[in-house]
């Protein structure tokens, strides 16, 4: 067997983890901040999240580094070893003054602070959310551009709904390739107007959690898929404040990995969700957020958003034989190991 072909023997080590929302007062705090100014009724000024945060525990430095909003994380995502790191990217990367008209959160990041996603070696970027058009298709086609020349790979929206539904594919060389396909779906807030179509840019859109849905995506995956892929579904659904788990989202997650599925990457929620094994692959109900500006916005800490988790997959032949879980804490807009208390209240 030559070096360019998959081996079934090879181990796979991947790391996945939920919402990325480098916008709003994440992007004023990064060396090349976007216009402050907001569309939203809570705030006018994204320098306002920057302030609510330091309330609640001291000062936040500007202009840091790209290091610096991963902190402990970063020696962990960055490990030797890790085969493939992939994320859902819940932020318009653009300039776009055009934000989306009747949405009420606008969430965007400078493309000159791309570096914070290069600095933790991200290789694939789900983009299936309700966040990416939060600038219109002006900053949808601009996130698309700036990902591409940064050789960022990226799934779940497009020019069209060819390209939105066509997976990001990731060659390991003898470890075979690795599919994400990226979905959303309208309970986690995505519009309707966002889903593309032959005619209109957008995100791959799930009408619901249907078996007929279920076909589809097994469809598209089948039309892709070459012997010895290992195949990423990232969904994003759900409320964002609920720990339910409904019976429609378990046998989604049934049909997807009795079809092939190794890794349901679910995601909407602002905090963890269950997870579980099904038919030798993994299903993780949500990942929470890794990185946001909420820190300090009371409401709804009984959920601690500002917990999260790293996750780390081992798959080999095609099973996952394991999956490392590293709890982390944001403070001051910085990912921090998470102290024994915390991580127990995780588990609990």
């Amino acid at each position: 067997m030559s070096t360019s072909e998959p081996s079934p023997q090879a181990a796979l080590h991947l790391f996945l983890c939920g919402d990325v929302m480098t916008g709003r007062g994440i992007d004023q705090i990064l060396p090349a901040p976007s216009l402050p100014g907001l569309h939203e009724p809570y705030s006018l000024d994204a320098q306002r999240y920057v302030e609510i945060a330091e309330k609640r525990h001291g000062p936040i430095p500007r202009r840091v580094d790209y290091e610096y909003i991963w902190g402990d994380a970063l020696g962990e995502i960055t490990a030797p070893g890790i085969d493939a790191r992939i994320i859902n990217l819940e932020t318009s990367i653009t300039t776009s003054e055009r934000y989306w008209l009747g949405k009420e959160i606008h969430y965007r990041m400078n493309p000159r602070n791309l570096g914070c996603l290069l600095a933790a070696k991200i290789d694939c970027c789900c983009l299936a959310n309700n966040h990416v058009l939060d600038w219109g298709v002006e900053g949808l086609e601009e996130t698309l551009r700036v990902l591409d020349s940064a050789g960022i790979a990226h799934a779940g929206a497009g020019t069209d709904q060819k390209q939105a539904a066509a997976p990001a594919v990731l060659e390991l060389h003898s470890k075979g390739r690795i599919l994400v396909f990226a979905y959303g779906t309208t309970s986690s807030g995505i519009p309707w107007e966002w889903g593309a179509s032959n005619r209109r840019p957008g995100v791959n859109l799930l009408e619901e959690l249907s078996e007929k849905s279920a076909e589809r995506v097994l469809g598209e995956i089948e039309s892709f898929r070459q012997p010895g892929d290992t195949v990423v579904a990232s969904v994003h659904w759900g409320e964002n404040w609920s720990y339910r788990i409904g019976q429609t989202e378990s046998l989604f997650a049934d049909r997807l990995m009795e079809g092939g599925v190794h890794i349901l990457h679910g995601h909407s929620s602002h905090h963890i969700k269950t997870l579980e094994t099904r038919n030798h692959g993994l299903v993780i109900y949500g990942c929470g957020d890794l990185l946001n500006d909420y820190e300090g916005i009371e409401g709804y800490e009984a959920f601690r958003s500002d917990l999260s988790l790293l996750y780390f997959v081992h798959l080999e032949e095609g099973s996952v034989m394991g999956v490392r879980l590293v709890p982390m804490h944001m403070e001051q807009f910085q990912l921090h190991r998470a102290s024994e208390a915390d991580a127990r209240w995780l588990c609990d």
